[in-house]
């Protein structure tokens, strides 16, 4: 009979970064679990698959409001 273990999680930051984490450990500051847990090549294959922009949260939404400015910046000049 295989039994497998989880003996590892996915666990998510407040800027969308991702980690593995072992199953029974208090997560670190900042860190929260993600809800997947498994095998640590589980996990990572996991993280793999849903972290596909490896840029902060923070970065991304600046570049965002970045690209709108140059947006309206470019409509003004338009006008």
């Amino acid at each position: 009979m295989d039994t497998k273990v989880a003996d590892t999680k996915v666990v998510v930051n407040d800027e969308e970064q991702y980690s593995v984490w072992p199953a029974g450990r208090s997560n670190p500051d900042g860190w929260h679990d993600e809800g997947f847990t498994g095998s640590r090549e589980e996990c990572l294959a996991h993280i793999e698959r849903v972290w596909t922009d490896m840029r902060p949260r923070s970065l991304r939404e600046a570049m965002a409001a970045g690209a709108g400015a140059d947006t309206d910046a470019g409509a003004e000049a338009g006008r």
